[in-house]
C-alpha cells in the first residue's frame, strides 16, 4: 500500500512537470564538428548518415546472408509485407498495422549498408506507394476511419523514412514534405484528447496500449526533422513530441515512474502489489523504454533524465538481463531463470537501444553490452542461413521443437515458441528481426566531440567521410570477436584524432602498434577509448586484445563462461528435420506466403546435454582464425572453442524441457573434457550450468 502511494505521488509530480519549454525557432546546420548552440542535447558520439559505413569481412557475409534470407525476401512473398494494407493489400496480423513498417525500418539500413540494388528497389517501391497514397489530411497509411488510426506504426515508418533521406539525398525533399504533412494531422489528433495514442470507446486500433508505452519512438525521426529540416515549423514539431509524452503520461505509460529503484520489479516470482500497469514488464516494451528518458532529456536538458537512464540499464542488468545480453521475458519479464524465454524482437531492440544509449552516456560497458547482444542473443535465435528464427530462446535449451506439454513456465508464449521457423508463435519477430545487424553496422563508427572518429562496435567495416574539409577513409579488418586482432588502414588529407574502443574485459596487457611501428600497451581513457593522433596521408594501426575466459556466477551454485564478448555453450550434436511451416495461429501457412526456402526446423540432441561443470578447469582451444567460415554462426564454424571439465548428471524434465539447474547435482557419469562453442553458433545449447568440484581432468584434444 505504501509503495502504491509513493508511486501515485511520483506520477502526480511528473504530470505537473512534463511540459517542455519551447525553444527558439532558429537552427544552424549540424556537422560532426561545431555541434554547439543546438536546442537539442547532442550525443557524446555522433552517428554518421546511413550508408557512410560499409561492412567488411565476416559481418558483410552475415548481412549478405540476411539479404538473401528471410528479411531480404519478405517483400516478395510474405503476406504481412507483400500483401500489407500499407501497399494496397489486405493482410495484417493485428489491428496495430505494424508489420510492414517494422520490415521497412530494418530493410532500409540493410539495403543501403550493403548498397544492394535489389533491396533498394524493394524499399523504394514500398515507400513510393505509401507516399503516393498519403491521404489529403496528411495521414500516412491505409486507415481512413479515424477510429482505426494508430500513431504507433507511423513511428517506425518515419524512422525508415529518416534513414532513407540520409542515405539517398534525391528523395530527401519528398520525404521531408511527407513528414511535415503528417505532423499536421498527428498534432491535431493528439490535441484532441490524444486520439490515435489512447484508444477510447468505439475505437479499434490499440486496445492493449502498446502505442502509449512506445510514444517516445516518434522522437528520433522528429528530432532529426527539427534539427535538419524545420521549415519554419519547429513549434509544431516540438509540440507534437511534447504531446506524445503527455499522452504517455495520461495513459499511465510514463517510463520515468518505472525506472526507479524500489519501483522497478527486482523479482517477479514474489507476489507484490505493483504500482504500474503490466505492459511495463513486457520485454520488448522494456527494451524500447530504455530510450524514453533520453528522448526527453534531449529536449529538456534535465541531467536527472540522463542519470535515470544509467539507473535503468543498471536495474535491468542486475535483475532481468540474460546471459546472452537480452531481456529474459516471454513475453513478460521472468527474472534470471534459464528455462524462461527471451524474445527475438527484444534482442533486436536491445541491440539498437544499447548502441543508441552509448552515444549519449559514453560508458564503455554499454558498448560492451551492445556487442554482447549482437554476438550472442541475436545469432542464437536465427538459423545459420537466415531463413528461419525462433520467437524465444532459452539459456538452457536442449532441443527445439513443439513442446508436447503446455509450457506453463512461459507467461505469454505457446508450445511452438522455441522452434526455428517462418513465424513461430507470432509474426512480429519475422518482420522485426532484420533491423538488428544493419543498425549495429550503422552505429559502429561515430563522430567524437573533438571532431575525430571512433570505432566503437568492433566489427570489420569501413567509413569514408569528411571532417570539415578533411577527407578521411578508415578500413577496419578484423575477425573479432572470433579473433583478437584489429587492423586499420587510414588515409586522410589532414591530421585528425582517431579512437578505438577497448572493451572492458580486455586485459591491460593488450597492445597497440602505432603508425610509427612501435608497440606499447593500450592506455584507454576512463571511457575505454584509446586515443591515436594521426598525421595526414596513409597510416596503419593494429591492436591486439589479451584476455582469459571469464566465469560469471549465478544463483544456486550455477555459472556461465565467456571468452571475449562471446558466451559459451556446451556443444550438442543434433539431428535437424525440416517440416512444413506452421502459422502462428496453429494452421498451415498459405502456400502463397511461403517459398522453397521457408521451413520450420525440429532439432533433437544426439549427444548428452545434462552436465555440470568445474569452471576452475578451462582451456582455450583456438584454430586458425585467418579465415572464417560462412555462415559463421553455425555449429562447428567459429574457430575459438573452450574445453571445460564436466560430468554427466541427472537433470529432470518439466513441461517437456530441461528443468532449472539441479540444486544438488546427482553425478551419473565420469568426468570428461567438454567441448564448449560460441552460444550464437549453437542453436540448441546449455549455457547456465550447475557447478561441481572435479578431480583434475585432461583438457587436451
Amino acid at each position: 500500500m505504501a509503495t502504491s502511494v509513493i508511486a501515485k505521488a511520483l506520477t502526480a509530480s511528473l504530470l505537473i512537470t512534463t511540459g517542455l519549454t519551447l525553444p527558439h525557432d532558429s537552427l544552424n546546420g549540424r556537422s560532426v564538428q561545431g555541434r554547439t548552440g543546438s536546442d537539442l542535447i547532442q550525443p557524446v558520439h555522433q552517428s554518421f548518415p546511413l550508408g557512410t559505413i560499409k561492412p567488411r569481412g565476416w559481418f558483410k557475409d552475415q548481412l549478405t546472408l540476411e539479404a538473401d534470407g528471410l528479411a531480404g525476401n519478405l517483400y516478395d512473398f510474405y503476406r504481412f509485407v507483400h500483401d500489407s494494407m500499407w501497399i494496397g493489400g489486405s493482410s495484417e496480423y493485428s489491428n496495430l498495422h505494424e508489420s510492414s513498417p517494422y520490415w521497412f525500418n530494418g530493410l532500409v539500413p540493410l539495403a543501403f549498408g550493403l548498397d544492394d540494388e535489389r533491396l533498394k528497389e524493394q524499399v523504394y517501391s514500398y515507400m513510393d506507394y505509401v507516399l503516393e497514397h498519403q491521404q489529403d489530411d496528411g495521414w500516412l497509411g491505409p486507415e481512413v476511419d479515424l477510429s482505426t488510426r494508430s500513431l504507433w506504426a507511423r513511428c517506425y515508418f518515419l524512422v525508415g523514412l529518416m534513414q532513407y533521406a540520409q542515405a539517398d539525398p534525391s528523395q530527401e525533399d519528398r520525404i521531408v514534405d511527407a513528414i511535415h504533412r503528417y505532423i499536421q494531422i498527428a498534432h491535431s489528433m493528439l490535441k484532441n484528447n490524444f486520439t490515435g495514442l489512447i484508444e477510447k470507446e468505439g475505437e479499434d486500433y490499440d486496445g492493449d496500449g502498446f502505442g502509449a508505452m512506445r510514444a517516445h519512438e516518434m522522437h528520433i525521426p522528429l528530432q532529426w526533422l527539427y534539427e535538419n529540416h524545420p521549415r519554419n515549423n519547429s513549434q509544431l514539431i516540438w509540440e507534437t513530441m511534447e504531446l506524445m509524452i503527455n499522452g504517455s503520461v495520461a495513459a499511465a505509460s510514463d517510463w520515468r515512474t518505472y525506472w526507479v529503484k524500489g519501483v522497478y520489479p527486482e523479482v517477479t516470482y514474489t507476489p507484490r502489489n505493483e504500482p504500474f500497469k503490466g505492459l511495463f514488464n513486457h520485454g520488448v516494451n522494456m527494451a524500447e523504454g530504455l530510450r524514453y528518458p533520453l528522448a526527453i532529456y534531449r529536449m529538456t536538458h534535465d541531467e536527472a533524465l540522463k542519470t535515470q537512464t544509467r539507473t535503468a540499464v543498471d536495474l535491468l542488468a542486475q535483475y532481468h538481463k540474460s546471459l546472452a545480453g537480452t531481456i529474459i521475458g516471454d513475453e513478460f519479464i521472468t527474472d534470471l531463470n534459464p528455462i524462461r524465454g527471451a524474445e527475438l524482437c527484444t534482442a533486436a531492440e536491445m541491440t539498437f537501444s544499447m548502441a543508441w544509449i552509448y552515444q549519449y552516456l559514453g560508458d564503455n560497458d554499454l558498448a560492451d553490452w551492445a556487442e554482447q547482444v549482437a554476438f550472442n542473443a541475436v545469432p542464437g535465435s536465427i538459423f545459420p542461413d537466415w531463413w528461419s528464427h525462433q520467437y524465444v530462446q532459452q539459456e538452457n535449451q536442449p532441443w527445439s521443437r513443439n513442446l508436447n506439454a503446455t509450457p506453463e513456465m512461459w507467461v505469454n508464449v505457446g508450445s511452438y515458441g522455441n522452434v526455428f521457423g517462418l513465424e513461430p508463435n507470432y509474426p512480429c519477430c519475422t518482420v522485426n528481426h532484420g533491423q538488428a545487424y544493419p543498425k549495429f553496422l550503422a552505429n559502429s563508427f561515430t563522430g567524437t566531440e573533438d571532431g575525430g572518429i571512433a570505432h566503437v562496435l568492433l566489427i570489420p567495416g569501413s567509413i569514408s567521410t569528411t571532417l570539415g574539409n578533411n577527407k578521411v577513409t578508415i578500413q577496419a579488418d578484423t575477425n573479432y570477436p572470433f579473433g583478437m586482432n584489429l587492423n586499420y588502414l587510414i588515409t586522410s588529407d589532414s591530421d585528425f584524432t582517431f579512437y578505438v574502443r577497448i572493451p572492458g574485459w580486455a586485459d591491460s596487457s593488450s597492445t597497440i602498434t602505432g603508425p610509427d611501428g612501435k608497440t606499447s600497451q593500450v592506455s584507454p581513457s576512463d571511457k575505454g577509448l584509446q586515443k591515436i593522433e594521426l598525421g595526414h596521408g596513409i597510416n596503419r594501426i593494429s591492436i591486439h586484445f589479451n584476455t582469459e575466459p571469464r566465469v560469471v556466477t549465478r544463483a544456486n551454485n550455477t555459472a556461465a563462461i565467456y571468452y571475449g564478448p562471446l558466451l559459451y555453450s556446451l556443444h550438442i550434436d543434433a539431428e535437424v528435420t525440416d517440416v512444413q511451416s506452421t502459422s502462428f495461429t496453429g494452421d498451415s501457412i498459405p502456400t502463397t506466403s511461403t517459398t522453397g526456402h521457408t521451413h520450420d526446423h525440429i532439432i533433437e540432441p544426439t549427444s548428452i546435454w545434462n552436465i555440470a561443470i568445474d569452471p576452475s578447469q578451462i582451456r582455450v582451444a583456438q584454430a586458425d582464425v585467418s579465415t572464417l567460415s560462412n555462415p559463421i554462426w553455425n555449429l562447428n564454424a567459429p574457430p575459438i572453442e573452450l574445453r571445460v571439465a564436466a560430468v554427466e548428471i541427472d537433470w529432470p524434465i518439466v513441461f517437456d524441457t530441461a528443468d532449472n539447474p539441479p540444486l544438488n547435482p546427482q553425478i551419473t557419469g565420469k568426468p570428461f573434457s567438454a567441448r564448449f562453442v560460441p552460444y550464437g553458433s549453437a542453436k540448441i545449447h546449455m549455457a547456465h550450468l550447475p557447478v561441481v568440484d572435479l578431480d583434475k581432468v585432461d583438457l587436451s584434444d
